[in-house]
């Protein structure tokens, strides 16, 4: 095994890591300067893991991670330094760095860390995985067979599917599948979340308008259903459609002719109609919220789509899939979970299933300091750690925040979000300081003119802040 080297000019730094190392049988290798780690590249020495300074007389621990970089793109690098600031992370990890540590630091996290930079070098003396076709729907297990049976039979039907699942398990993907294996694939497809429209603006959408039809209205406008002619028209979160709009829906069904807004002659409808939604339309209907007639037109055929904890088995293939096509995205190598981290992810429940499990593979792609990813490398949200800046639920309260602003303002909902997010993050920064500044800042990792000017077009000047102005 080679060894470990470290490299700082303050030797009881090198002291206490050589021997932390020493106590895990790991070889380390001390030396106090940057020119002397390179000397010896030069002499054809290579450690296993590098762990630098960045601040040293001479050559800097950036100029030596550029220099590892370009000769040894695979050794993983661990940049330590006593000035945590915004800039040298930014820089260690621009500069391709397995992980920034800043002093003083936890013994037994430097240590840790070391030890999961060998595990990353280990896997890049391995085969590269072989990659396989990907397919429609990724799953292996007895919970999505009979979905895929189900595909299966409707493959030569034109009739009405009703899909029910809950939010990320897939629905429009499923969708997709049944109109690419149907008569009708070689027409368009085309879908609409009913739910993220305004209602006045839903009827437009779905069946088109006449030239002045109403305000604004200065052409002709084929709604979704002229769209999809010959083809399929996905209907998304079909529970939440207003109930003038269902009538209107029925009699497409009913007749297969529709009117466009502020249109005297029909048009006919030549559409396969896919549905989907969260909720339960049966108690809908019992509540007088969706129209029971229209519940039996769309309920020809139902499909159940099983969360992702019904499917517990198919998390490592899909981790897998996510990984990589993140990766792909980002233009890097494919990041690796370990057995540890796969068992612990097979327990989580997954409120979000599917969507949620990939934006955490796109986390992870981003945020994981090695190829390999193992339990600690997990957001600390997955392994029930408290944050001091938001509180537990924070996802799923921004989620639904999300789910209020798509519904009533769709074109201001990024900036809206963006303000209500900050201002969250800030008022706790400044509620679990005190009220101080520089600490909410530091804890935010943003400086403190930023922190201030937010404070100030945010309107947050009474979050504890006037008994602590800095």
């Amino acid at each position: 095994m080679n060894a470990v080297w470290i490299i700082d000019d303050d030797r009881s730094i090198r002291w206490v890591l050589e021997k932390a190392l020493g106590r895990e049988n790991i070889p380390a290798k001390c030396f106090g300067s940057a020119d002397e780690a390179l000397a010896a590249f030069d002499n054809g020495q290579k450690p296993q893991v590098l762990v630098s300074d960045i601040r040293m007389p001479g050559s800097s621990g950036l100029d030596l991670l550029r220099h590892v970089k370009a000769h040894h793109p695979n050794l993983p690098v661990i940049i330590m330094t006593a000035y945590s600031d915004l800039d040298s992370a930014v820089a260690a990890f621009q500069g391709g760095a397995f992980e920034y540590l800043p002093k003083p630091f936890d013994v037994d996290q430097a240590v840790d860390l070391v030890r999961r930079a060998i595990i990353q070098a280990s896997h890049h003396n391995g085969a590269p995985e072989e990659k396989s076709p990907v397919p429609e729907i990724l799953g292996q297990g007895v919970a999505l067979q009979e979905v895929f049976r189900a595909i299966g039979r409707l493959s030569q039907s034109h009739a009405t599917v009703l899909i029910n699942g809950e939010s990320g398990t897939g629905k429009e993907l499923v969708a997709r599948a049944l109109h690419r294996h149907s008569p009708r694939k070689d027409a368009p497809f085309i879908a609409i979340n009913t739910a993220a429209i305004p209602r006045d603006l839903l009827e437009s959408e779905l069946f088109g308008h006449e030239k002045g039809a109403f305000t604004g209205a200065s052409a002709l406008r084929r709604g979704r259903f002229e769209q999809a002619e010959s083809g399929t028209l996905f209907l998304d979160e079909i529970g939440d459609m207003p109930a003038e709009l269902q009538t209107r829906l029925l009699r497409v069904l009913s007749d297969g002719h529709f009117y466009r807004v502020g249109g005297h002659q029909p048009v006919k409808a030549n559409v396969r109609v896919i549905a989907a939604t969260h909720q339960d339309l049966e108690d809908r209907v019992k509540e007088g919220l969706f129209r029971e007639d229209l519940f039996h037109r769309l309920n020809v055929i139902r499909l159940r789509l099983p969360p992702l904890r019904e499917r517990r088995d198919d998390i490592p293939l899909l981790a897998k899939h996510f990984l990589q096509k993140s990766a792909q995205e980002l233009g890097g190598e494919p990041k690796r979970l370990t057995d540890a981290a796969l068992k612990y992810l097979q327990g989580l429940d997954f409120p979000g299933n599917v969507r949620q499990l990939e934006n955490l593979c796109h986390w992870l792609t981003v945020m994981a300091p090695g190829q390999s990813v193992d339990v600690p490398d997990l957001p600390a949200e997955l392994r029930d750690e408290p944050r001091r800046d938001l509180p537990a639920n924070w996802s799923a309260a921004l989620a639904r925040e999300a789910d209020r602003l798509l519904s009533a303002a769709p074109g201001e909902v990024f900036e809206q979000l963006t303000r209500q997010f900050e201002a969250t993050l800030i008022s706790r920064a400044l509620n679990a300081t005190g009220g101080r500044r520089i600490d909410a800042a530091q804890l935010l990792g943003i400086g403190r003119n930023t922190i201030t000017r937010k404070i100030q077009e945010l309107g947050l000047d009474d979050v504890k802040s006037d008994a602590h102005p800095d």
